[in-house]
């Protein structure tokens, strides 16, 4: 009896420790998708510091997956320490969104290399019609946020949940 509650047991951690890792893998999946149709579809080119806040779920995505399948081959100790990481690298996402937040708040300076992220246009003339992405202005807000506000919460949500999942215990 004690082998099946053991059993059981293992079962539960490693389906719950499987399902943190499905929800952040979703979870970033959708967003870094979301921010690629912005910039594809609604010509929202990111600026130098929108790029950065991509590398969080450049990582977190492949990361989760890795932690949902050692979670499965109940290797629990690794399970944790990649969703730690996760959770450590949403978190910096995060503090550099209210960074790119309060910049474009004119809170504090942006970057001074706080343009880039165009593609050049020639003409006979030269250059023409190149948008300058800037660093420091918002392109777009819903509900009194920008992009970069959106991330922050949104990693904060993330780096909520795989800190959870690297929580979790027999």
């Amino acid at each position: 009896m004690g082998d099946r509650i053991m059993g059981d047991t293992r079962d539960t951690l490693a389906g719950q420790m499987m399902a943190v890792s499905a929800v952040v893998f979703g979870g970033a999946l959708l967003i870094i998708l979301t921010a690629h149709a912005f910039e594809q579809f609604g010509g929202y080119a990111p600026c130098p510091l929108c790029l950065q806040e991509r590398y969080a779920y450049y990582f977190g995505v492949p990361a989760a997956v890795v932690a949902f399948f050692a979670a499965r081959g109940e290797s629990f100790g690794f399970a944790r320490l990649v969703l730690l990481l996760i959770a450590i690298g949403f978190l910096l996402n995060m503090g550099l969104g209210i960074y790119h937040a309060g910049a474009e708040w004119k809170f504090w300076p942006g970057p001074e290399t706080c343009a880039g992220g165009f593609d050049l246009k020639w003409s006979q003339e030269g250059i023409v019609d190149t948008p300058v992405i800037r660093c420091d202005e918002a392109a777009w807000r819903f509900l009194g946020l920008s992009f970069a506000g959106w991330n922050a919460v949104v990693s904060a949500l993330l780096a909520s949940i795989a800190l959870r999942g690297a929580a979790l215990r027999r």
